[in-house]
């Protein structure tokens, strides 16, 4: 927040948080909770209203429904990344379309949070992913470090991870390898911990790295 301030304290706008979401309480409750952290926020009820909207420049993020009617979240994303706009896209997904948002990390977007979440985590999502917008990684480093860390894996967490990242649900995953939930459950949490992902969306991310750097 302090940050936020001193920005604009110097002239320097703070970044634009881009929402679309059919929905308008979420729409309106999103637009104050990001507001309320200190940052510009415009709010589009529609897929097409936001690709119709000319922003004033580059920069910010766009936090994205994925189902909605007519054009749908992954359908507009597809759509940024045919007209060359790099912004940071965070989905928001509910329980069921979980499958769809890890196909959107994968082609690229940044992250997603599932329904319901808390605001803090939004937030949290929001400023890592304006934040690594503009600070180049070591991606060879980070690479190296994560294949390390796959390597520390069984191969029964193995299983359940490529499972994971392909977007199947615990159920499914348990029915597929002939375990139960409660097995799906604790191995998933392994695998989360040895490769010290902190959300399912990074989880992919790593997986991806290694594999784009084979």
């Amino acid at each position: 927040m302090s940050q936020l301030r001193d920005t604009e304290l110097s002239g320097v706008l703070p970044p634009t948080v881009y929402v679309v979401d059919d929905d308008d309480a979420m729409r309106r409750g999103l637009k104050f909770l990001i507001t309320s952290a200190g940052y510009e926020v415009e709010a589009f009820d529609s897929a097409q209203a936001f690709l119709d909207h000319d922003r004033a420049g580059p920069g910010g993020c766009l936090v994205l429904d994925v189902r909605m009617p007519g054009m749908d979240g992954l359908q507009l994303f597809e759509q940024l990344r045919a007209r060359n706009i790099a912004i940071p896209v965070i989905f928001i997904t509910a329980f069921g379309n979980i499958a769809m948002a890890v196909r959107a990390v994968k082609a690229g977007a940044y992250d997603f949070i599932e329904k319901p979440f808390e605001g803090a985590a939004l937030l949290a999502r929001i400023r890592q992913s304006l934040s690594q917008a503009t600070q180049p990684r070591d991606r060879q480093s980070d690479t190296s470090e994560i294949r390390k860390r796959l390597e520390s894996l069984t191969p029964r967490e193995r299983q359940v991870m490529d499972r994971v990242v392909a977007g199947m649900l615990n159920k499914q995953i348990a029915g597929e390898l002939d375990i139960s939930i409660k097995t799906v459950e604790t191995h998933r949490a392994q695998v989360m911990q040895k490769l010290q992902a902190q959300s399912l969306a990074e989880l992919v991310r790593m997986v991806i790295a290694t594999e784009s750097a084979s």
